[in-house]
């Protein structure tokens, strides 16, 4: 097998066996709040209320997600059915949303639609950072907005 076809097993494996984001987590019973968390070596990183880590993914474009269906499924997005709203740490003015083909409300932050990974344990845990699934590669989200690049 060749890297690339590992690492999907790999993934695979982790999201067949482990704990996983049940989808009422996924959705926010109202206001979602984005806060920020420190991890050596990506520093400081979006998460949600409870310090689960939030991710962008590369494939979206123009403030729309290109995650539905498996891909969701493994990356579940973070929706809200109120306003997003900013913990110590993350600029307000950069939390917003938009609407997904279920019409659901998913968070984003600087236009950047936020998913979870399903493959992450608990609080704390960022294995899905750095993948490359679905068309594209998940990172984790500095509070400027921008990809963590731990490479």
């Amino acid at each position: 097998m060749r890297t690339g076809q590992l690492v999907l097993v790999a993934v695979a494996a982790v999201l067949a066996a482990s704990p996983h984001i049940p989808a009422a987590a996924a959705r926010a019973a109202g206001p979602a709040t984005v806060t920020l968390a420190q991890k050596a070596p990506f520093g400081g990183y979006l998460t949600d209320s409870t310090g689960r880590a939030l991710y962008l993914f590369t494939a979206d474009r123009n403030h729309a997600s290109a995650c539905d269906g498996a891909c969701a499924a493994a990356w579940p997005p973070l929706t809200v059915t109120g306003t997003p709203t900013a913990g110590e740490g993350v600029r307000a003015s950069m939390l917003g949303v938009i609407p997904r083909k279920s019409g659901a409300k998913q968070v984003t932050y600087d236009g950047k639609p936020l998913y979870y990974f399903k493959g992450d344990s608990a609080a704390g845990s960022t294995a899905g950072e750095g993948i490359d699934h679905f068309g594209g590669e998940w990172y984790l989200l500095s509070p400027k907005g921008s990809k963590i690049d731990d490479d």
